[in-house]
């Protein structure tokens, strides 16, 4: 088992910009020294770093992911920054293509100016680039959709020797590009399928967890989108479920110049166990400020309402907060089960925790290394925020290890892009295809150029 201190590294204080250490977004992890960061402006340059690079090789984008993907250590080694490849580079009727360093919130605003979305629900944070979304299994909610990977057509990328491939959808190959972490090339240009822009209404609300194992069920299969918040010391669910608008919603948004309704009425339901919650967070984290980002994650659903709006709007309203995030993925036939298992063991130990579990579903993947391959599944979230001094609340972070425990016992896949115990994992026996992505990533990169040391020993 992974050192628990490894595992949930403390965050640092801000540095010096002259600092020669160049750190992740959270600031828990030192990725390499700054002089080992190569800025590419195109994609030749990129193609010439690449093959003249006689160490290890890994690309950065918005450096959201945990510390340990990125991490290089030795002289020679290359941290390669695809910021500047961004923007839209071919529209056709039913795609458009962007630049893999677009972040997404550029991607998403894009596609409404065109009147157009794609078909998969977002992730709550929209500052990622587009190629580490896709590269991490980045998803949304809903049986009706899956991964952002699973809305790729072609996979443009660099391989080990500078090569250029353009992998499509209709290639052996492109389940393995969809969700490679990094290993098979450096990727420049992602195509997206894309459809007419729907609005949704989303009806916002708050119910015992009593049948949370039947009710879970019941959301995702009558709503287009459903996501949920469970309160286990509280016993209570909060609920986010959408359906396409009525024409007369549509009209009602149009009115308000495009902008989110959020209907008169409000409900304060929610609002005694989010006290409860916001005071154990500011007991657990000591930050003085009220209107501080991880308090207004949870202040949200206080007198929640109803709103009407593009998915975007709906539901892409995160608040990038450095954080411990784990995320489990369970086969949806087996998440009754699940939080049936969860529900005992709070009972019985009655673990800490400041913010309620996450729950979001979504359809099969077709991409070879998605939790989600080949089935419905349903994504359990469990988070734990920063001190103001860096640290993480021990007993925080009891209950996630706890929780990642239970859940990988049942069978659970973390989500490749958060903090996991890979020690917890036996890979090829979750991943039936783990043998054929290896054997594909052989191919892009035989001497192992893009495996950093914790890639390695994942991929061992």
């Amino acid at each position: 088992m992974t050192d628990i201190n490894t595992l949930f590294p403390r965050r640092q204080p801000a540095t010096d910009p002259q600092e020669p250490a160049l750190l992740n977004w959270a600031q828990n992890a030192m990725l390499a020294n700054k002089n080992a960061v190569i800025h590419i402006e195109n994609e030749q340059q990129l193609q010439q770093v690449i093959a003249a690079a006689a160490g290890k090789v890994r690309i950065m984008g918005s450096r959201m992911s945990s510390g340990r993907m990125l991490k290089l250590r030795q002289p020679g080694d290359t941290l390669i920054d695809i910021s500047a490849l961004r923007g839209v580079l071919a529209v056709e009727e039913d795609s458009v293509t962007f630049a893999a360093g677009t972040q997404l919130h550029e991607v998403f605003e894009t596609l409404t100016a065109m009147n157009r979305m794609l078909h998969a629900s977002p992730g709550v944070i929209d500052s990622q680039t587009l190629a580490g979304a896709i590269s991490t299994g980045t998803h949304g909610q809903g049986l009706q959709q899956s991964s952002l990977a699973d809305e790729a057509l072609r996979i443009r990328l660099v391989d080990a020797a500078g090569t250029i491939h353009e992998v499509s959808c209709q290639q052996p190959e492109f389940a393995a590009a969809q969700l490679a972490l990094g290993t098979l090339g450096a990727i420049t240009a992602v195509t997206l399928r894309t459809r007419p822009t729907t609005l949704y209404t989303c009806f916002k609300s708050a119910s015992s967890a009593d049948n949370l194992e039947t009710d879970l069920l019941d959301w995702n299969q009558r709503w287009a989108l459903s996501k949920a918040w469970w309160f286990p010391q509280e016993n209570k669910v909060h609920t986010w479920n959408a359906r396409e608008s009525t024409p007369d919603e549509r009209e009602r948004w149009r009115n308000n110049h495009g902008n989110l309704v959020e209907l008169e009425e409000t409900d304060e339901q929610m609002n005694a166990a989010v006290d409860k919650t916001l005071q154990q967070m500011r007991d657990d984290t000591h930050i003085v400020d009220e209107n501080g980002k991880p308090f207004r994650t949870v202040t949200r659903f206080k007198d929640f309402s109803d709103v009407i709006g593009d998915v975007y709007q709906v539901f892409c309203r995160g608040i990038a907060t450095p954080q411990i995030n784990i995320e489990i993925g369970i086969p949806l036939a087996r998440a009754p089960a699940v939080i049936a298992r969860m529900k005992a063991w709070y009972q019985q130990s009655h673990p800490h925790m400041h913010y309620p579990i996450i729950l979001r579903c979504t359809g099969p993947s077709q991409a070879w290394l998605n939790p989600a391959w080949q089935q419905a599944t349903c994504f359990f979230g469990f988070v734990v925020y920063y001190a103001e001094d860096g640290s993480l609340s021990a007993d925080g972070l009891a209950f996630l290890r706890d929780a990642e425990q239970l859940l990988a016992q049942e069978g659970g896949k973390p989500h490749w892009g958060k903090y996991f115990d890979a020690t917890l994992y036996d890979w090829p026996t979750l991943y039936p295809q783990w043998s054929a992505f290896q054997q594909v990533r052989q191919r892009f990169d035989p001497q192992g150029k893009f495996l950093n040391a914790f890639m390695t020993e994942l991929l061992s």
